[in-house]
């Protein structure tokens, strides 16, 4: 089984199909799905905001699960192993792979939602170096939403941000999937979290992430009543709401990240102020096999709270998108082949996380 997005737009549902993804060829391997995160991306992809987006497609880059088969060229990966996807695959041969920035690989042609049918199905065929491996031991839900939450806020903190222990970190959309990954990964590294989110009612749960302030905002006035002075490091996970607002809580020689772009409005610059004020500003996305490496041995050492809004059978796609839309989560929602219907939840009722 599979869902296809037919054309761009809201106006049709996700369409449900029968069959399962071809063999392999090549250096694909065969991945029998386990699990599924529908992730705001997925929403920018629907909207038709790539234009180089192939459809019909199967959306879905947050999929984790076991390979069944592999291609004739393959050196990675053996039957059996569990793995879970990465945004697309990288060439490995370039300078960017040479490197050790697979994610900046300029031949990589497969990205999983875009131009290659992703994880909303029950197996998947993707190139070997889509893939990274994930303990046999890991919720499936939590390890299907690692990469994209805790592997984008990792490498955003740790590359863009340079963060080292006793900085202090902004993070912006606290209650996200990333914003909720960025503040337990921040802490972890030493760091002191001040964290914004839109609603009173997620204060509660960005504090038991570990934030020692949380602020409610929702007009992008924020960096005016900082708690504790400006941040040596801003992670923006929401877009053109809050970016301004958390330039301009940046301590001078701050260095600002942006990984949200959840509206598509566009921004304006004060370049006389970021010039003045000696600010970076960095774009940062996925992560690489290393650094998952990373993410899953910090996981190993302190276990993440991994929140799972909800868990959906594979035909509630639409719902969860539309869900997903809606906005005001408590982490992220999942969908799970084989989940049915009457097993699943009547609402999107939070699951609660251990605490970090």
């Amino acid at each position: 089984m599979r869902i296809r997005l037919q054309a761009p737009g809201w106006d049709r549902d996700l369409a449900v199909e029968a069959g399962d993804a071809p063999a392999p060829s090549g250096r694909q391997v065969t991945v029998a799905i386990e699990a599924c995160g529908v992730c705001h991306r997925d929403l920018i992809d629907r909207a038709g905001r790539f234009p180089f987006m192939q459809v019909p497609i199967t959306p879905g880059h947050e999929a984790v699960g076991r390979i069944t088969a592999v291609g004739p060229d393959v050196t990675l990966w053996r039957v059996g192993d569990r793995v879970a996807s990465m945004h697309r695959d990288s060439c490995g041969a370039c300078p960017a792979c040479e490197a050790g920035e697979t994610s900046l690989c300029l031949r990589a042609a497969a990205v999983l939602g875009l131009l290659v049918d992703g994880g909303y199905a029950t197996t998947m065929t993707v190139p070997e170096r889509a893939l990274y491996r994930v303990p046999d031991d890991l919720d499936a839900a939590q390890a299907a939403v690692l990469h994209c939450t805790f592997g984008t806020a990792y490498r955003g903190l740790t590359r863009g941000g340079r963060l080292a222990p006793g900085m202090r970190v902004l993070v912006t959309g606290g209650n996200g999937g990333v914003g909720a990954a960025a503040i337990q990964i921040a802490t972890r590294l030493g760091a002191t979290v001040i964290a914004q989110v839109r609603r009173a009612d997620h204060v509660a749960m960005v504090e038991g992430l570990g934030a020692t302030a949380v602020i409610v905002d929702a007009d992008g006035r924020f960096h005016k009543r900082l708690p504790g002075g400006l941040v040596d490091v801003a992670l923006d996970c929401v877009g053109a709401p809050t970016f301004n607002a958390a330039l301009r809580s940046l301590n001078v020689g701050g260095r600002m990240v942006a990984i949200g772009n959840v509206v598509e409005e566009r921004v304006e610059l004060n370049l006389g102020w970021i010039i003045t004020r000696g600010v970076q500003i960095t774009g940062s996305s996925g992560a690489t096999a290393e650094e998952m490496a990373a993410v899953v041995a910090l996981h190993a050492a302190r276990p993440f709270a991994l929140p799972i809004h909800a868990r959906l059978p594979l035909t509630d796609a639409d719902r969860a998108q539309r869900l997903v839309a809606a906005g005001n989560l408590a982490g992220r929602i999942v969908l799970v082949p084989g989940l049915a219907a009457a097993d699943a939840p009547a609402g999107a009722a939070p699951e609660p996380g251990a605490r970090p």
